[in-house]
Formats: C-alpha cells, structure tokens, sequence
C-alpha cells in the first residue's frame, strides 16, 4: 500500500503565494505603481477563494483521495451520529459488510454517546468533525479552533477513541487550521466525490449523482443526519442502499478510509494499549 507521506513543508503554499506576490509588486512599483496592484489583488482573491475549494491545499495540506492504487473507494458520512438515522445506516452497512468512516460532531457524540459505541463495536472508523459544526471556523483564531477540536476531542476520548483525522464543517480550510493541526496532532481529510446533498436537505438522486462520477480511490462524503421531514428518512436509506450497490456493480471496492489513504485514521484504546486504526 503506498502510504500517503505527511506534508513537512515549513511553509505553506498560501504563504509562498504571498511571498512571490509582494516580490512581483516590488518590481512592478518601479515601472508603475498601479501595476503593484496585480499580484497583490490576484494573491488576496486566492485567500478568499480558497476556504471553499476542500481538495485545494492553500492554507495546509489536505488529503481528498486515497493512494491505494487499487479500483477501491472509502465512504464517509458527516454531522452524526443522529438517533433516528445512524441505527438505519449501521443495519445497512453490516448487512452489506462494509466499513466507513463517520466524522462526527462533538455535540451530538456527547448528546447520543451509545451510538458512538456501536460505531466502534461494529469497527467502523471515527473522525473529529468539531464540536458543534459551525461554519465560522473560517473567522476563528488558532487557539479557537484548537479549543473546538480538542473539546469534540474529550468527548471522544470517554469511548477510548481518539481521532487522528479532522474534517472541518463543509470542508473549510482557513489559515488557523494549519497551526491548530499541527498542535494537536492530526491531519486534514476532506473528499473528492459528493453528491451536493446539503447535509441531506436535497436526497433525490444522492446515488445517481454519485455513480456518475466515482472513481478508484474516491473518498465519498455522505451525511448520517436526518433530512428535514421524518418521513423521507426512508427515500435517504433507500438511496444508500442503490449507492453501495452501484458502487459494487461498477467493480468497486469499499475500503476503511485508513486503508485508502494508507495511515490511521484513529487510536482506539484496547486494554492499555492505543490501537492504531
């Protein structure tokens, strides 16, 4: 398995961006200072472009696919667990004996803590989604965003999980998040297939808009909380359901997302021991 190496950059793209941009204003000034304003212009619309671009690794590196080399996918699903959703999907995935990755948010682990065990009892994977999904990540300091992180953190830490993969809500990245990262120890996984499902408000034709487009080494980004009526709870399953199908009828393989990416996911504390997963 080729293991997806950590980025040991001292210096982030964002911050080579700039660096060349103020290089480039310093030449242009000389010849017109009204030329100044293009790369600098150009280099501060990047800044504000990037947050909403999960695969572009501006701020910090990000992981949005896997490096298995095989026809293999791992799937992903966001915002849970949820007490009327998450018991559903755990039938349907240990019907078809199939291991995902479930990003929660620290919130709900500590609001539906006996969910969280079936995640682990059944062996599927958990990462650190933050503690209450807010998409004000983006305007946060470092010491902010390390405070979020390690709150959902010890809310996970009473389950002996510790997750070593974030995600942060929608997949914003910020300048904060590089240094918040490194400080408690994880790393950035976002995603390269989605349906556009808006945290499953839009589920119609979740599968079709997936299948279409998946390819070997996708990491897939679902989402286990409940759509706004209770009773499209059944259109959503149904969706999954003709998804993991798809996915098999194309020659696909779903993988635990550590094995995709080639590095843990998470520690899970069996006895004394910190398990690796």
């Amino acid at each position: 398995m080729k293991e997806i190496e950590p980025d040991k950059r001292s210096y982030s793209s964002a911050a080579k961006t700039g660096l060349l941009a103020f290089l480039l204003a310093t030449i242009l000034i000389v010849v017109d200072g009204w030329l100044a304003v293009i790369p600098l212009g150009g280099f501060l619309l990047l800044c504000l472009a990037a947050p909403f671009f999960p695969r572009f690794g501006f701020y910090l590196p990000v992981i949005s696919r896997g490096a298995s080399g095989k026809k293999a996918v791992a799937i992903t699903f966001d915002d849970g667990p949820d007490p009327l959703t998450t018991p559903l999907l755990l039938k349907l995935l240990l019907k078809r004996q199939i291991k995902a990755t479930f990003f929660v948010t620290g919130e709900k682990a500590a609001a539906h803590p006996q969910l969280v065990k079936e995640l682990v009892q059944q062996g599927h994977l958990v990462g650190n989604h933050s503690y209450k999904h807010s998409y004000r990540i983006l305007f946060k300091t470092c010491s902010s965003i390390v405070e979020d992180i390690e709150a959902t953190q010890n809310v996970l830490n009473d389950f002996g999980v510790r997750p070593l993969a974030f995600r942060p809500p929608a997949g914003i990245t910020s300048p904060g998040l590089r240094s918040a990262l490194l400080q408690t120890g994880m790393y950035l996984v976002n995603f390269s297939c989605r349906p556009l499902d808006g945290g499953n408000r839009r589920i119609s034709n979740i599968a079709k808009r997936i299948l279409k487009r998946i390819r070997p080494d996708d990491i897939v980004l679902l989402h286990d909380s409940r759509p706004p009526e209770e009773g499209l709870i059944p259109v959503w399953l149904n969706e999954i359901e003709i998804l993991l199908a798809g996915i098999e009828t194309k020659g696909l393989t779903v993988l635990p997302l550590s094995e995709l990416i080639g590095k843990p996911v998470m520690t899970y504390k069996v006895g004394r021991v910190d398990e690796a997963r």
